[in-house]
């Protein structure tokens, strides 16, 4: 069994009320624009961290992580990208990886906008877990907690960090 944190979007802000919620977890898991290597660092000393790069972030980052990770959790294939849309709407640059080989979990970011979809035609559970930083139209900050144990999805949490206007 594992507890992944999900977080997207910090965009060089690091609210510190990510290490208590994601105190529980194994893992977390970065879907892109993070910003600052300095927001890396500070998960990796934390927890065991997987990112990819987003479109914001810089060449140093993206020196190191990958625009695609292709991993297994437990007995779960996961597939994290920054920019990947949602069920009926995925993105161009994901649409056929998805569809020829899809994968259990698939998580991105992007949209700033929480969404936890399951798609049934490709029998794959989707989330984006909303932006955690301050940059972006979003109103409130969000984060994602999910248990994975054998191949099951289970305690798929929302958490609500604050509202972007209270810094």
């Amino acid at each position: 069994m594992k507890r992944i944190g999900i977080l997207s979007d910090t965009h060089s802000y690091l609210d510190p009320k990510v290490f208590d919620y994601f105190e529980p977890c194994d893992e977390i898991w970065h879907a892109g624009d993070v910003g600052d290597m300095a927001v890396i660092d500070q998960l990796q000393a934390f927890r065991l961290t997987r990112v990819v790069a987003g479109n914001i972030d810089g060449a140093d980052i993206r020196r190191i992580y990958g625009e695609v990770v292709r991993f297994r959790c437990e007995e779960v294939e996961v597939l994290l990208k920054h920019i990947g849309g949602y069920p009926g709407k995925y993105d161009p640059s994901v649409r056929l990886m998805l569809r020829q080989n899809p994968p259990q979990l698939f998580v991105c970011g992007h949209s700033h906008i929480l969404k936890i979809k399951y798609d049934r035609a490709l029998n794959m559970l989707c989330i984006n877990p909303g932006a955690a930083g301050y940059h972006g139209w979003q109103l409130q900050r969000t984060l994602v907690r999910l248990t994975i144990e054998g191949n099951k999805f289970t305690d798929c949490e929302v958490i609500d960090i604050g509202n972007k206007q209270n810094k």
